[in-house]
């Protein structure tokens, strides 16, 4: 509730500030202010529209879209099964919030652990509604954009594979009293228009994410106007130290996937390429948010095991994209 107050609070300033610096105050206000208003207001503004149709999908699917349906169509064996798995994510439009109690139902109706997995950390990234919100983002560099699917395409795919080859199908889930969740919805859907659950679970997703938006776009601010630049442009011209700075700020702010793009475009002029390549792959595959859920949901020697998997290859992906790309 205070980020929302915070927000109107900025929204406030930025109609009425020709006022404000008009009025009898004893002076201006400092540039730095100015400037974080205008960054803040400027992230949030075009973010919103895509976090509304995102969480309007992602309830769509919790209302209308049946576990048995999806799994009837999730193959199953082995290796082979990564790559069908890894299309299967791009057309799921849920954010990493959303989709780790819906793989934890699917890997308890028989779902095997890598797939779900591949859903995990490729659904966040490979939906329709993140590459168009990235793409708005990053319409004047493309290779961000492409980047970011392609990257996030691979690594689903690879840390499925690692999954595999460490745990097999071994059963990882914590039995919790989350258990007797899904008899509960169901007998209330039976009395419940579907409909009204969609606005429901609309609702109660948009402001859980939307605080978490209003979060970054501060943090993203007030880093960018309080912040020396000779001190950011000095993080962001090194590929280790922007890359891993990048990252960090991805899991520390917990950003939703179909908003994080207009956070990353804020740096593009001082950091590099690849390190804002990072910060949209790491964070939509692991933050602070999606790592207690986990802990959550999942055995804690499986939660550990997949977090280094997931840093260790996002890192290493990250630097090859940059001899790549040579910059």
């Amino acid at each position: 509730m205070i980020l929302f107050l915070l927000f109107f609070l900025f929204l406030f300033g930025f109609f009425f500030l020709e006022d404000i610096k008009g009025s009898t105050l004893p002076s201006a206000l400092p540039t730095t202010l100015v400037d974080l208003n205008t960054i803040f207001l400027s992230i949030v503004l075009e973010a919103f529209p895509f976090l509304l149709l995102g969480v309007f999908v992602s309830a769509l699917i919790q209302s209308f879209v049946s576990e048995e349906t999806i799994r009837r169509f999730t193959p199953k064996k082995g290796y082979i099964a990564l790559l069908p798995a890894a299309i299967m994510a791009a057309l799921f439009p849920v954010c990493e919030c959303a989709i780790i109690p819906v793989v934890r139902r699917l890997i308890k109706k028989g779902m095997p652990l890598h797939i779900g997995v591949v859903f995990l950390v490729g659904a966040p990234i490979l939906n329709p509604i993140v590459f168009l919100s990235t793409y708005y983002a990053f319409r004047s560099d493309l290779t961000v954009v492409f980047a970011r699917m392609g990257l996030g395409f691979i690594l689903a795919i690879l840390i499925g594979a690692i999954v595999y080859a460490i745990f097999k199908n071994g059963d990882m889930l914590k039995r919790t009293n989350h258990d007797h969740e899904h008899s509960h919805t169901h007998s209330h859907e039976q009395t419940t228009s579907k409909w009204k659950l969609t606005m429901y679970h609309m609702t109660d997703e948009f402001f859980d994410t939307g605080k978490f938006l209003l979060l970054g776009a501060l943090l993203a601010s007030s880093f960018q106007a309080f912040v020396s630049r000779d001190v950011i442009t000095a993080i962001g011209s090194d590929v280790w130290s922007s890359t891993l700075v990048m990252m960090a700020f991805a899991y520390l702010v917990s950003l939703c996937s179909e908003a994080d793009a207009f956070v990353a475009v804020t740096f593009q002029s001082t950091f590099s390429t690849a390190s804002i390549v990072a910060f949209l792959v790491y964070g939509p595959m692991l933050d602070i948010k999606n790592t207690l859920m986990l802990l959550a949901y999942f055995k804690k020697k499986f939660v550990l095991v997949l977090m280094g998997v997931i840093t260790g290859s996002v890192f290493i992906a990250i630097l090859i994209f940059q001899l790549l790309i040579g910059g």
